[in-house]
């Protein structure tokens, strides 16, 4: 019986919210994950199906910390076996990466198709050479492939022919594949049909992919175990972790493995409407807070500072210039202790909220007209001629657009200022 570790998208030396802390979270999932389910389940061998590293260029901490575990899993005699994924992929005109590298020094067994005159070739792993496309490990053969990217359906069908040639029907039969699938996106982009995807099924008995920072299964055959981390706070909400496969008389079982280190994420979100003034605002937003979460004790809790996202919508009911993003991000960080605070505005200004509450069927141009006119009013020395004024303006744009020139804009503005003088004398006569 063979027992195997399927991981993906590590994401090693990765970035985010310049946070050194969030940075080094990457570390201990790939840490932790190592530890209890490769070297305490003594597995046969470990799959990583694309993306160990952040960036094709890895900073020395991101090696440090990838070197902690292969050194470990190579003590254990616990095998690395491994593919390019589109963030750590070598440069089409070079042939190094650090992958290679890697592979070169015995860390990992780095599977590539190779390129000939005669087109995509699968070659048995050579240990001397410390190059191949597929190597065969407690009875089970192991294919690798490459970042396709957009074009893995036109290359997918040369891989299917070598495959044709190379599976054994002896052994239980892997692939890593390091690919967006059809379905399982939440944006548009090219991605491969699971009807090409079946067209591996007569020569694959286990597919392990990587890409999606989501977990997913198909029928039972087909496994992305997802990022070992939440790469953004959006992906947060996405089930993510790693297989724990074990294959017996050509049969296996995939269990979706979790625990380990992830840090918590809360979403969080108020609606400003209906507050007259920042300091009404303050006051109910924190209620809310305190009413949804407790501030996080390190001696206390045992689990990791969570990292807060707060959203702030609705209609501001005062000046945008007066709601003090900074000062909120502090005050929620001084009270609550996260790890980190973003905060997200998405209200609408009270200077807009004229053209908010019109209907979509307003033309543009009445809706320009009543939000000059409305910021205009709000001004008590030209309340009374907000209309005529809003017109001036109007007036001055089209002149503009029109590129009448500079001295023709002054004149016209100073004639109706004129006007509207003359009319304000007169009515108060």
């Amino acid at each position: 019986m063979a027992k195997f570790l399927h991981i993906a998208d590590i994401h090693l030396g990765i970035r985010r919210y310049r946070s050194e802390d969030r940075a080094r979270d990457f570390f201990y999932a790939w840490r932790d994950c190592i530890e209890r389910y490769a070297l305490a389940e003594q597995v046969s061998f470990v799959l990583i199906a694309g993306d160990f590293f952040d960036a094709r260029k890895v900073e020395p901490q991101a090696m440090n910390q990838a070197m902690y575990c292969l050194s470990k899993l190579r003590e254990a005699k616990i095998p690395v076996v491994a593919i390019e994924g589109n963030h750590d992929c070598h440069e089409s005109e070079s042939k190094f990466s650090w992958l290679r590298s890697l592979s070169r020094w015995g860390y990992i067994k780095l599977l590539e198709p190779l390129q000939d005159q005669n087109g995509v070739r699968l070659a048995p792993w050579d240990d001397e050479e410390r190059t191949g496309s597929f190597i065969d490990i407690d009875g089970v053969r192991i294919f690798g492939s490459i970042w396709y990217g957009s074009n893995i359906t036109q290359s997918l069908p040369l891989l299917i022919d070598q495959l044709r040639e190379h599976h054994s029907p002896q052994l239980f039969n892997v692939m890593m594949l390091h690919t967006d699938v059809e379905g399982q996106l939440n944006r548009p982009i090219p991605a491969l049909p699971v009807a090409e995807i079946n067209k591996l099924r007569s020569y694959v008995d286990y597919l392990a992919l990587g890409h999606t920072h989501k977990n997913f299964e198909i029928d039972g055959w087909v496994y992305n175990p997802g990022s070992l981390e939440a790469c953004s706070v959006d992906e947060y909400a996405n089930i993510r972790g790693a297989y724990l496969v074990e294959v017996a008389d050509g049969k296996h079982t995939a269990q979706l493995v979790r625990d380990y280190h992830q840090r918590p994420v809360l979403r969080l979100g108020f609606d400003v409407s209906g507050y007259a003034t920042p300091e009404e605002l303050h006051e109910n937003l924190f209620a809310q807070l305190r009413r949804e979460t407790t501030p996080h004790n390190p001696d206390e809790d045992g689990a990791e500072a969570p990292v807060i996202e707060f959203t702030l919508r609705g209609h501001l009911g005062f000046k945008s210039s007066l709601l003090e993003i900074n000062r909120l991000r502090e005050e929620i960080k001084s009270e609550f202790n996260p790890l980190l605070v973003m905060m997200r505005n998405q209200t609408v200004p009270i200077e807009y909220a004229v053209a908010a509450g019109l209907s979509e069927h307003v033309p543009r141009a009445e809706r320009e007209r009543r939000v000059i006119e409305d910021l205009i009013a709000r001004d008590s020395r030209f309340r009374d001629q907000a209309s005529a004024m809003a017109a001036l303006v109007i007036e001055a744009k089209r002149l503009a657009l029109a590129d009448e020139p500079p001295s023709r804009i002054v004149e016209v503005i100073e004639q109706r200022v004129a006007e509207t003088q003359s009319s304000k004398a007169a009515s108060a006569q």
